[in-house]
């Protein structure tokens, strides 16, 4: 398969290269994202996005990856407004979407550990905890899956500052806060649900797979911009008189990352191509994401040993992209997680 851009998404890596290039203020270059359509590149532009697909959503990821900023496009734009935007109610999509376009709101996701509980006493209302919740203290609404009684899934957009809801701060490594979410019997009125108790696996089935490519194609971008810090600095960096790219262990294991690269790059695009096209990513998403848990952490960590003392200085820009790196690495659960995974998916098609 042929996996080239077409020449608008060479067009647009460029401009979000750019953007992302031109300044080191994350605010700016989030405003500057949002002035350029880029924000919304993959969102209805009846509500003022782009109308793009899944790919040029994921050449702007890879363009964040590449350039270590904290532009949250996965966090704050894919988790909640894209599924807005695809499965809710024209009320939800015309009062949400537009604010996340201009880059004036975000909708994060309150998907994962934890347990909330939905009951309907005449009204919906959560109970439970939700942790890691990114970008919480500054969201628009927070997408929340809850279960019934009978362990049917509900998606609903909570306002994180509403009357029985609780946030606490959580410090991360990467320097970020995220939050503990805390429902207490917390109401969610009738144009903030999002899907109902049984209905929102459908929304989830069409957002994960989504969330995990993108991640691969954000630490693809990780990967490939500490493959080039660190090429440059073994041709420019001497030790006895030579460059340290002459040194057979150096360039060799330098030769190992490059190949890691690439292999996320193939497979990262594949299932984005292939999300993109509606076509089965299963597997492709899940041989993905076993890259980008176990090429990726390689690469990053090859970096930081052949850059020495200085890997660890905080004004040299490599430590971000090996903390974002690590990031990804665990929001995907790991190597073994995407094997185990995959192996479900070929053991379930084999029979």
């Amino acid at each position: 398969m042929d996996f080239t851009f077409d020449e608008d998404q060479e067009s647009l890596r460029e401009l979000a290269r750019e953007i992302l290039g031109g300044s080191t203020e994350d605010d700016r270059r989030w405003r500057d994202l949002a002035r350029s359509g880029l924000l919304g590149i993959a969102l209805p532009e009846e509500l003022g996005g782009s109308g793009g697909s899944f790919v040029e959503f994921c050449l702007v990821v890879e363009a964040v990856g590449a350039s270590g900023a904290r532009a949250p496009l996965i966090d704050g734009v894919l988790l909640g407004a894209a599924p807005v935007a695809v499965f809710g109610t024209t009320e939800q999509r015309s009062r949400l979407i537009p604010p996340v376009c201009e880059g004036t709101a975000l909708i994060p996701g309150a998907l994962g550990e934890g347990r909330v509980r939905v009951t309907d006493d005449g009204g919906w209302s959560l109970t439970g905890t939700r942790p890691f919740v990114p970008l919480a203290d500054t969201a628009e609404r927070v997408l929340v899956a809850a279960d019934d009684a009978e362990g049917r899934t509900g998606l609903f957009l909570v306002d994180p500052f509403a009357d029985r809801v609780e946030l606490q701060r959580q410090d991360t490594f990467t320097g970020r806060p995220e939050f503990l979410m805390r429902f207490d019997s917390a109401p969610v009125p009738p144009e903030d649900v999002l899907r109902v108790p049984g209905e929102g696996a459908e929304v989830l089935d069409w957002l994960l797979p989504r969330v995990t490519t993108a991640l691969c194609v954000h630490q693809l971008g990780c990967g490939q911009a500490a493959l080039d810090l660190t090429a440059a600095h073994l041709r420019t960096r001497e030790q006895f008189g030579r460059p340290l790219g002459a040194f057979q262990a150096a360039s060799q294991r330098i030769a190992d990352a490059y190949i890691d690269v690439e292999g996320q790059r193939l497979t990262a695009w594949q299932a984005a191509w292939r999300l993109a096209e509606g076509m089965d990513a299963a597997e492709a998403v899940a041989i993905a994401a076993w890259w980008a848990c176990d090429a990726g952490p390689r690469v990053l960590h090859s970096a930081q040993h052949l850059h020495g003392g200085l890997s660890t200085d905080l004004d040299y820009p490599l430590h971000r992209f090996v903390l974002e790196g690590k990031r990804n690495e665990l929001i995907l659960g790991g190597a073994s997680a995407a094997l185990l995974e995959l192996g479900g998916i070929l053991a379930g098609s084999a029979s």
